[in-house]
């Protein structure tokens, strides 16, 4: 998924993509595990919300992920996400509060940390097995050159 692509989402179509990211093979209840709940509808009901036929509680894909108990909407994560992800240099916590309209620095900052502590920790799953090719990366090579602090000599 491309900025533009992200950018064009409604919030249902948000959820959809980020179901099936999550879960690839269908909900998976997030209380027993147990693969094969239902969506339950209703117009009093909550969107994207499942419930458990086996153990008979409610969940969403959100519980138990940095976008639980959020009130940043799922469009903007994953624009959050894009962008965090896409750039080279990375992005200031005031350029996504721009970007993605937020109404507060503090939400903002919240956003990037949380993203930024999901990236640092290892993947449940190993997806990234075999050969790996990355574009515009520059693994190994010869070490710098150190510093001496010399400054005896002429530029």
């Amino acid at each position: 998924m491309n900025l533009y692509q992200a950018t064009r989402l409604t919030e249902e179509q948000a959820r959809e993509y980020i179901e099936s990211v999550v879960w690839p093979k269908g909900p998976v209840c997030f209380h027993c595990g147990y693969v094969g709940a239902w969506k339950i509808k209703g117009e009093s009901v909550r969107q994207g919300l499942y419930k458990c036929p086996k153990c008979r509680k409610p969940f969403t894909v959100t519980m138990g992920t940095i976008m639980h108990s959020s009130h940043i909407t799922l469009r903007q994560w994953v624009m959050a996400y894009h962008l965090m992800c896409s750039s080279k240099k990375g992005v200031s916590v005031l350029q996504l509060q721009r970007n993605l309209e937020l109404g507060s620095y503090r939400s903002a900052w919240f956003l990037a940390h949380r993203i930024r502590k999901a990236m640092n920790e290892e993947p449940v799953s190993n997806f990234l097995k075999g050969t790996v090719e990355v574009d515009e990366t520059y693994v190994g090579g010869k070490p710098r050159k150190e510093n001496t602090g010399n400054s005896d000599k002429p530029i």
